[in-house]
């Protein structure tokens, strides 16, 4: 190997001379990684290059291993390093091989079997191989053990089934099957069929985990969501809340913007005066009968005695309420399948929600913790969150969350929250920090500030409301909002701070007569 060759060897490798290996390194050509091993990379960490090649590392000692046991589940290393491999029948008792940031674990085995993958020069378990290496006990008396504990080895098959289905499970079971002889594994088939049969209700066999025993009983549910939501408890719990009584709504204005703003959030959007003649003159504009049902629906469920102010006290309960708003905001869309809990995953963005399959159970066992949390906006934002995240409709989700944060609200005789159009981007920012981040603190504050600016306005008179709207700069849509930075301003503030500037922007509609319901 002359000296002018080592920028074409690889990252790491293992020269065939050892002289030449040596006086490279004391030119400063290379770095010896460990007996054997090398690394023409002089710069970084060799912990972390070691990881990082960790494939390459394993091809050069073992070429043509399997991996197999815990790191055929992970594909990669365990957090300390382990990567568990079966060499074969040769070399014979292999030993670990130690190095930094990796240790190779080898075992005798029969090597490459049916349904085993490329891996770069190694092998990769099959699911169906791996399941059936995981069902073996470990001996491993420190570090990470060979196996997946029987707990690890539930949450891996709940996994599976719910990104591909039970019927997944059953798959995998009937491969398990045809390659346990080659792997001597027959006792470990037996284990794994009464698992999988217990957990699609076949069978009757113990199980160590919540998740496992709701799959079981037919009620799978959404782990990382179930995390998610204790971040929101938590936050919510350790919060101070003001507790702001609910304004007098003598002409239901206030019931009619928080129907109005919901459904702007969603890209339903008419001028206030429009929106007025919907809803309290029975006016249908034919050119959108649709969007005109869906404001109109969700004032009907804001104002409606079974579910304005009733939240739901049990899991069972929370369903019914949750179906009943849904039909009550899109009755007029039949193709949305109103009241009906989805069938297919739906997505907003990045977001994707939870799995049909997931809905009912996550509902439930997320359900638990809000009565953890005490009533009044803690309890409320929980609620509503919890129903957003979960997504169960096809469509009228966040309308239907925010029906089931204010109905949490005038049940203790607090003011309900409205998400004013300029306020909108920062409430949709907020569910993004929460949903992507797992940041919860923004989403509590956006729902108090929206709750103060609400409680601080006066609902008594049409003029009066739309002029303080004009002037909170409420009324600004956010493109307008962003493009003059207009900010939701606190009403409270531009009544002592009179004369006060009018900020720019559209006037939603010119102060008139007051506009009474009718009955």
């Amino acid at each position: 190997m002359p000296t002018q060759n080592t920028q074409y060897l690889s990252e790491v490798f293992r020269p065939n001379d050892a002289e030449w290996a040596g006086r490279a390194v004391r030119r400063g050509e290379i770095r010896r990684i460990a007996r054997g091993l090398y690394t023409r990379n002089l710069d970084e960490d060799l912990d972390r290059l070691v990881r990082r090649l960790w494939y390459d590392v394993a091809a050069l000692y073992f070429p043509g291993a399997v991996i197999v046991d815990r790191s055929a589940i992970d594909a990669a290393p365990a957090e300390d390093g382990s990567l568990f491999l079966d060499v074969g029948a040769r070399p014979r008792n292999p030993r670990r091989v130690v190095l930094p940031g990796l240790v190779l674990a080898p075992r005798n085995g029969p090597g490459r079997v049916e349904g085993d993958m490329p891996f770069v020069e190694l092998f990769v378990a099959g699911q169906a191989r791996a399941l059936l290496d995981n069902m073996r006990p470990s001996r491993a008396r420190s570090g990470v053990a060979r196996t997946l504990r029987r707990e690890e080895m539930e949450a891996h098959l709940d996994r599976i089934a719910r990104r591909r289905g039970d019927q997944a499970l059953g798959e995998l079971r009937d491969d398990a099957r045809a390659i346990a002889p080659a792997l001597g594994a027959e006792a470990q088939l037996v284990e794994l069929d009464a698992l999988i049969g217990t957990l699609l209700g076949t069978r009757e066999t113990e199980l160590s985990t919540p998740l496992a025993r709701a799959r079981r009983e037919g009620s799978p549910y959404d782990p990382d969501r179930l995390e998610l939501f204790e971040v929101l408890r938590a936050e919510l719990a350790s919060t101070p809340f003001a507790e702001r009584p609910a304004p007098a709504d003598p002409q239901r204005l206030f019931a009619f913007f928080e129907a109005y703003f919901s459904n702007w959030i969603e890209g339903t959007e008419f001028e206030v005066d429009e929106a007025e003649e919907i809803v309290f003159d029975g006016r249908i504009p034919e050119q959108r009968p649709a969007d005109a049902h869906d404001v109109l629906g969700t004032f009907r469920a804001i104002t409606s005695p079974d579910l304005g102010a009733r939240p739901p006290t049990t899991p069972e309960e929370l369903e019914s309420f949750l179906i009943s708003a849904n039909h009550e905001v899109l009755e007029a869309r039949p193709e949305k399948k109103p009241g009906q809990f989805k069938e297919k995953a739906n997505r907003a963005g990045q977001t994707l929600f939870v799995l049909p399959a997931l809905v009912r159970g996550t509902l439930r066992e997320g359900f638990r913790l809000c009565g953890t949390l005490p009533p009044g906006l803690p309890r409320a934002i929980y609620a509503m969150f919890l129903a957003a995240e979960v997504h169960p409709f096809t469509d009228g989700n966040g309308r239907v969350a925010r029906i089931l944060l204010n109905a949490e609200l005038s049940a203790k005789g607090l003011c309900r929250v409205m998400i004013p159009m300029s306020y909108r981007d920062e409430y949709m920012q907020a569910l993004r920090a929460l949903s992507h981040n797992r940041n919860a603190r923004p989403l509590s504050r956006v729902i108090d500030r929206a709750q103060r600016w609400a409680s601080l306005m006066t609902w008594d008179d049409r003029a009066t409301v739309l002029e303080l709207m004009d002037r909170t700069n409420a009324l600004a849509p956010p493109e307008i909002a962003h493009d003059h930075n207009l900010h939701l301003l606190d009403p409270a503030e531009i009544l002592e701070d009179e004369p006060a500037h009018r900020a720019p922007g559209r006037r939603a509609s010119t102060p008139g007569r007051s506009r009474r319901p009718k009955a």
